[in-house]
C-alpha cells in the first residue's frame, strides 16, 4: 500500500488537532509528532508554518464536513424532513464520539477572527461554500433563492451553537432542540402561503 504523502499527512495531522484543542494550544512540535514526520518538512511544504497548515486543514475539514452535510440533505424532498434527520445525525455522531467537536472551522474562527485575519478568511471561504451548496439544495425543492439562502444560514449557524451548548452540558438535547426549530422554520417556509409571498432576488428574510 502506497505510503501517504507527508504534506497530506501534516494537514490531516493539523486537522485532527485543531478538532480537539484549537489553534493557539496547536503546536508545530504536536503536528509533525503526530504526523510522524520531521520538522523541516512544514517549512518545506508550507512556507507560512503553523498558520498555512492551519488553512489547508480547515480547507479540507471544511469540504468533507459541506459535503456530509449535503449527503445527509440530499435524500430528502422536504426541506424540513432533511434538516431534523441531519440534526439527529449530527447527535448521535457527537455523542458517540465522546463529544469531541466534530469540524474544526467554526471553533477556529470564533477562537482566531480578529488574531489571525488570515485565517478567518479561509473560514469564512469555507463556511461561505457551505452556504452556497445549502442553497442550491434548497432552491431546487422549491424555496426561492432568498429563502433558501436564509434557511442554510439559520441551519449552519444553529449547528454550530448547538455544537458549543452541547459539547458543554455533554448532552444532545441542544441539537436535537435546534434541529427541531429549524425543521419549523423549513416548514414556515415551504408553507402554502409563504410561498406565494413575494421577494426580492438575492434578499434575506428577516
Amino acid at each position: 500500500m502506497a505510503r501517504v504523502k507527508t504534506d497530506e499527512r501534516i494537514v490531516v495531522a493539523m486537522a485532527e488537532l485543531l478538532r480537539r484543542q484549537g489553534y493557539a494550544a496547536t503546536g508545530i512540535k504536536q503536528v509533525v509528532e503526530t504526523a510522524d514526520a520531521p520538522i523541516g518538512s512544514i517549512y518545506h511544504h508550507f512556507g507560512g508554518g503553523k498558520r498555512d497548515v492551519a488553512a489547508a486543514a480547515l480547507r479540507q475539514s471544511g469540504a468533507a464536513y459541506g459535503e456530509l452535510i449535503g449527503l445527509l440533505l440530499a435524500p430528502y424532498d422536504d426541506p424540513a424532513e432533511g434538516i431534523e434527520a441531519a440534526f439527529v445525525a449530527a447527535a448521535d455522531t457527537i455523542e458517540q464520539g465522546g463529544w469531541l467537536n466534530m469540524c474544526p472551522v467554526g471553533t477556529v474562527a470564533g477562537e482566531v477572527a480578529d488574531a489571525e485575519p488570515a485565517l478567518r478568511e479561509v473560514a469564512d471561504e469555507v463556511m461561505s461554500a457551505w452556504i452556497d451548496a445549502g442553497t442550491a439544495l434548497f432552491a431546487a425543492r422549491g424555496l426561492t433563492d432568498a429563502d433558501a439562502r436564509s434557511l442554510m444560514y439559520a441551519v449552519v449557524s444553529a449547528l454550530e451553537g448547538a455544537f458549543i451548548v452541547a459539547r458543554t452540558q455533554r448532552s444532545t438535547d441542544p441539537i436535537l432542540a435546534a434541529g427541531r426549530a429549524m425543521g419549523s422554520y423549513a416548514r414556515a417556509l415551504t408553507s402554502p402561503v409563504r410561498a406565494g409571498a413575494p421577494s426580492e432576488p438575492g434578499e434575506i428574510r428577516r
